[in-house]
């Protein structure tokens, strides 16, 4: 294996299979009679694990394609819509600069009806668990999440059928986003989850883009092994705009807040810094937030016997205990990449991220009801981090796997194994 470009040495019996299934595939290369595979540079997937997927794929695996087909329903939907912009929305950021992101606070509601004098109905007051519907008009949160989650569908489906047009589209959405000069999105996030008539920003809208910012850095290194039309120009510039993201998130008071959280916010902050650490090459600062996550993230939020008693107290307790799970396990994942197994982890009373995703099965399979308040209980929410704990070797998590309840649209975790927020509530604000 070199670990500088990523090339893998295929395991022989998977060379078997491939050979006695045809001819090699032209995305693979063979070398003094060893076929050997390019596997892209993923931040929380797993590139090896993809590519063999990839081979798999290739020659003809039933179930497989079954899975593909469901992942190209989804990209398909992608191609006549978009691009996306933050300079869209109907009025700019509270700073004046309509290249600023903005997003409203999801929880906050008004108090009075508008008038002349007062447009907003201020003051506003939280209603946890409730969304406000008009966070869907007049910011860039909707957008976002279409820009993030196309991005992500697209990559993957140009990967894994080679089929130009989502490459194209992918690249296309990148560039209107992040890198065109009249188009693209400062990268700060300053006024994230603003409050009306309250605060410009939040530290906590940071999480705005915690877990969907991250597979955005995936579907970049899916792309980067060869799209078409994604150029080494375009490489550039995104890894130019991911590093002055990154030092935002470490050098700015919001990000310093959310540093210092002790609930989820930490642990997708986390995420996220780490994330981008690992996908611009800063391996030392991945590593560090990885291994700093046992002792300051898991073992406060996790209790002994698997609950997350901050996320208890909730009235969304079932959402957010898995909520805070996806990203639990996507920072583990990301520890995969710089030798550091946080599910090995024990903290000083038994804490594990395998006893929090247990804590989880009886509800998550059906066989009990979920004991604590949750306004809209939806037991797939849980689906992929259980999968992510059979994975990594939880023998009740492996058992319970079959059980499970599918999300909307399909199963995808064959062809994506890494942990989603399956029940969006759009901006959650965690």
């Amino acid at each position: 294996m070199r670990t500088g470009s990523r090339w893998v040495v295929l395991p022989a019996a998977l060379i078997a299979f491939a050979a006695a299934a045809g001819p090699a595939p032209s995305a693979r290369a063979e070398t003094e009679g060893v076929h050997t595979v390019r596997v892209p540079r993923t931040t929380v997937l797993d590139g090896t694990r993809l590519q063999r997927t990839k081979v798999r794929l290739e020659h003809g695996d039933p179930q497989l394609r079954r899975a593909l087909g469901a992942l190209r329903a989804r990209a398909d939907r992608w191609l006549d819509q978009g691009p996306w912009t933050v300079v869209d929305k109907p009025r700019p950021a509270p700073g004046g600069d309509v290249h600023d992101y903005l997003s409203q606070a999801p929880y906050w509601w008004p108090t009075k009806a508008p008038t002349p004098d007062n447009p907003w109905g201020c003051p506003y007051v939280q209603r946890d668990g409730e969304r406000n519907p008009e966070v869907d008009s007049g910011t860039d949160r909707q957008d976002v999440e279409k820009t993030f989650d196309s991005v992500y569908d697209l990559s993957l489906a140009w990967y894994y059928t080679g089929e130009k047009r989502y490459a194209v589209k992918a690249g296309q959405v990148l560039r209107t986003w992040f890198l065109d000069p009249s188009t693209r999105m400062n990268p700060n996030l300053n006024h994230a989850q603003f409050i009306p008539c309250t605060y410009d920003g939040r530290a906590i809208g940071i999480i705005d883009f915690s877990q969907s910012y991250t597979s955005v850095l995936d579907a970049l290194a899916l792309l980067e092994t060869g799209a078409p039309g994604w150029t080494a120009t375009d490489r550039t510039a995104m890894a130019r705009w991911n590093t002055d993201f990154r030092d935002w998130l470490r050098n700015s008071a919001f990000g310093r807040q959310e540093a210092a959280a002790t609930n989820n916010h930490g642990t997708f902050y986390d995420l996220l810094l780490a994330g981008l650490a690992h996908a611009i090459g800063d391996t030392a600062l991945a590593r560090r937030t990885v291994l700093d996550a046992r002792d300051k993230r898991i073992a406060p939020q996790i209790a002994a016997d698997g609950s997350q008693p901050q996320e208890l107290s909730r009235t969304r307790s079932w959402h957010y205990s898995a909520f805070t799970l996806v990203a639990h396990t996507r920072l583990t994942a990301i520890g995969r990449n710089v030798g550091v197994n946080l599910w090995a982890y024990r903290g000083p009373d038994g804490q594990s991220l395998f006893k929090a995703v247990d804590y989880l099965l009886p509800a998550a399979t059906g066989e009990a009801a979920w004991p604590h308040p949750e306004l809209q209980f939806k037991r797939f929410a849980a689906s992929d981090v259980v999968r992510a704990a059979a994975d990594a070797g939880d023998r009740r998590a492996r058992r319970a796997v079959p059980l499970l309840e599918e999300p909307p649209g399909g199963d995808l975790w064959a062809l994506r194994p890494a942990a989603e927020q399956l029940d969006s509530i759009a901006g959650s604000g965690g």
